[in-house]
């Protein structure tokens, strides 16, 4: 069965790819040439994550995933959030975004921090929520070359490793996106 990814993100695919089992086959939107990127217009990740697999699903009518996921950091009242992808400027600069993180953070004591995906999937026409969190804290600065995001500076619990440390196949044995996607599988195999 075909479920197209309501991204751009070939970081996400390739996390999908391999944790969804057969018979599933994901795809992107890199593959559709007529596809712009999604303005993420919500103020929750759960209606970041609908709003992009409704606008797929009503273009196209094919059973669709998308998701949406934030760093949520305890001693900054719980940003970047939402605005993870943008916290340090309109252009989505991952670099800049962990930086302006670490800035923030130094003069602060408590560095516990959570992801937290939300995966929105329409099948068959009907909507259903995934949610994924994974607990952890900010590490003092950036370790790894692994992973996208902020995952250089995310220090899952019980892991002395960051996410960027970490092989595809260990994170995604503990990460938020795999706890939603596990969860949205074993909804799929029933």
């Amino acid at each position: 069965m075909k479920i197209l990814f309501a991204s751009h993100n070939n970081h996400k695919l390739k996390e999908l790819q391999s944790i969804m089992p057969s018979p599933f086959v994901v795809s992107n939107l890199n593959e559709l040439e007529d596809f712009e990127e999604i303005e993420e217009s919500g103020t929750t990740l759960e209606e970041n994550a609908l709003l992009k697999a409704r606008i797929v699903y009503n273009k196209y009518n094919c059973n669709v995933v998308a998701d949406d996921t934030g760093l949520e950091i305890d001693a900054l009242d719980g940003a970047p959030g939402v605005y993870s992808a943008r916290f340090a400027g309109e252009e989505n600069d991952s670099l800049k975004n962990m930086e302006k993180v670490l800035d923030l953070l130094k003069s602060k004591s408590n560095r516990k921090a959570q992801f937290k995906t939300v995966m929105a999937l329409i099948i068959d026409g009907k909507e259903h929520i995934f949610e994924g969190v994974v607990k952890g804290q900010i590490s003092e600065k950036m370790y790894g070359d692994n992973g996208f995001g902020y995952d250089p500076i995310f220090l899952p619990e019980g892991y002395s490793h960051t996410f960027a440390e970490m092989s595809l196949e260990m994170k995604n044995k503990i990460s938020h996106r795999a706890i939603a996607l596990n969860k949205l599988v074993e909804f799929l195999k029933k």
